[in-house]
């Protein structure tokens, strides 16, 4: 891992309920969704989302995210990693909501996907943001990679201002499956910086 500037530093075991968090602002409620679904008797949304946190392998690991900490605990957090060289199978029994995000995923094959940039409400527009992506730049370049990517509903407007002012651009399109899920846009879009 490179150094980190302060107040960043590597995720810990201890930052998964953040992360949980996190992960659900940057996708508007996707993740507790699709979470939901797979609720064992007894435990809570979160609870499946901490679990998953606390893996030790997968992309939402908290083995792949960097938080910023200003000595309270997280108040934002980036989760990345290295995108495969060569696209990933869409078989028939592929999830159909996955599907948009699987083949945008398969068109930045070899570059560093930024799977999650978010912040506590009360610590946005401080510039936690445009420090994560600099973050994210220099891991991409520790790991080899061809740029950062990363994926975002046409809707966030926010979000693609940022990505925008960093100099990341559209670069494909899919329609937003939603299946039940509540969500203002129409398409995912696909954004690149090389």
């Amino acid at each position: 891992m490179i150094d980190l500037p302060s107040p960043f530093r590597p995720a810990t075991p201890a930052d998964a309920d953040t992360l949980v968090d996190f992960v659900d602002f940057a996708g508007e409620g996707l993740a507790s969704h699709i979470w939901a679904r797979n609720v064992p008797p007894g435990e809570t949304v979160r609870d499946v989302g901490r679990r998953r946190a606390l893996r030790e392998e997968g992309s939402f690991s908290y083995r792949n995210a960097v938080v910023a900490d200003e000595g309270a605990g997280a108040i934002a957090a980036l989760i990345g990693y290295a995108l495969p060289d060569e696209p990933e199978p869409i078989g028939p029994d592929f999830p159909p909501m996955f599907v948009p995000l699987q083949e945008l995923e398969n068109m930045a094959c070899g570059t560093w996907y930024v799977n999650v940039i978010a912040a506590y409400p009360d610590h946005r527009s401080l510039g936690f943001g445009t420090r994560l992506i600099e973050i994210a730049d220099r891991l991409s370049r520790e790991a080899g990679r061809r740029g950062l990517s990363l994926i975002v509903p046409d809707a966030n407007e926010g979000a693609r201002r940022l990505y925008a002012r960093a100099g990341f651009r559209e670069v494909a399109s899919r329609p937003l499956v939603k299946e039940d899920w509540q969500n203002p846009g129409s398409a995912w879009l696909l954004l690149l910086r090389d």
